[in-house]
């Protein structure tokens, strides 16, 4: 069996990142592309492309054993140049001998897929009723969309084989999958009959969706926890104020105690990510103290006399 050149993909230069870089720069790489591309909000030009090969390239490099792989075969190519990789490597039907990614390309594919048997010159058979291939992808989800009701269309390749077993095309497939309550980011959901059709009368493999928590401009995750950071003033801090915050079905008033702390934390039950037992945890403020960016002779003659007047020492214990 021949198979054709494809493009060889420098997931190094996909990610805008050097080969030398260590997992928490490719996976800071990866949160700004998914952040930028994502093709539910970007309005770049061809933002669902794009966003698909920082994923395809995300999967390759995480993992310790996939990117020592990709390492090995990336001497022998050149980004969007045809690749045909060392002798007798694609005989062993992709280095992974994993399961084929059906939201990734076919480049991917043939290196970390398990692409069937014929790969190593020999006959191979395989017997009727042969179960389909499951189908591995993640899927990329909104903080708000986990306290959703409503459904989110999921679209992925699955792949199709002949009777010999051996991999013929791809065919897209579209789904609306309800997103179970309480899920948590990178939880493996399993649809099943959903993947590859089997062989000779053989049941449908799985479909299996890792959940992937897409960037949130202004809440990191800790758990069923959500954190936000409050900006203020100093003398809001030091007087007290009341600030609108947003949460993410809206916003609350948060009383700040005349006083508070810069870096303190302040907690709102109810407004966090939902649970498995369908409550909602906290939504953490962490209070930061924002320096004016202008400051004139009459206000620095105010700070002065402030100092002078409070006489305080902030390293009196340092």
């Amino acid at each position: 069996m021949v198979i054709p050149a494809m493009d060889f993909k420098d997931y190094y230069k996909i990610l805008g990142v050097e080969p030398t870089a260590d997992d928490k720069a490719i996976k800071a790489a990866y949160r700004k592309l998914a952040r930028k591309y994502h093709p539910d909000v970007s309005k770049e030009k061809d933002a669902e492309a794009k966003f698909k090969d920082a994923s395809e390239a995300y999967e390759a490099l995480k993992s310790a054993d996939k990117r020592a792989e990709y390492d090995d075969l990336r001497r022998y190519g050149q980004h969007g140049q045809p690749f045909q990789g060392p002798p007798g490597w694609q005989s062993r039907g992709g280095f992974g001998g994993g399961q084929d990614t059906g939201d990734f390309s076919d480049f991917f594919s043939s290196i970390f897929g398990n692409r069937g048997p014929g790969f190593g010159g020999g006959q191979s058979r395989r017997s009727t009723g042969r179960r389909g291939q499951d189908v591995e992808m993640e899927l990329g989800v909104f903080l708000e969309e986990t306290l959703s009701t409503e459904s989110k269309k999921v679209t992925f390749q699955v792949p199709q084989y002949n009777a010999a077993g051996q991999h013929v095309s791809n065919t897209s497939k579209s789904l609306n999958v309800k997103i179970p309550a309480g899920v948590s980011d990178g939880e493996r959901i399993r649809l099943k009959g959903q993947g590859a059709p089997g062989v000779g009368g053989g049941a449908n493999g799985d479909l299996y969706l890792t959940i992937r928590f897409a960037p949130h401009p202004k809440f990191d995750v800790e758990g069923e926890n959500l954190i936000i950071t409050l900006p203020l003033a100093p003398w809001e801090l030091a007087l007290g104020t009341e600030v609108a915050v947003p949460t993410l079905t809206g916003k609350i008033n948060l009383k700040v105690p005349a006083g508070s702390q810069n870096g303190q934390r302040m907690r709102a039950k109810g407004h966090g990510l939902m649970n498995k037992a369908g409550e909602r945890g906290f939504l953490f403020v962490q209070l930061k103290v924002v320096m004016p960016k202008k400051s004139d002779d009459d206000i620095k003659a105010l700070w002065r006399e402030l100092a002078k007047k409070a006489a305080f020492d902030p390293r009196e214990h340092f």
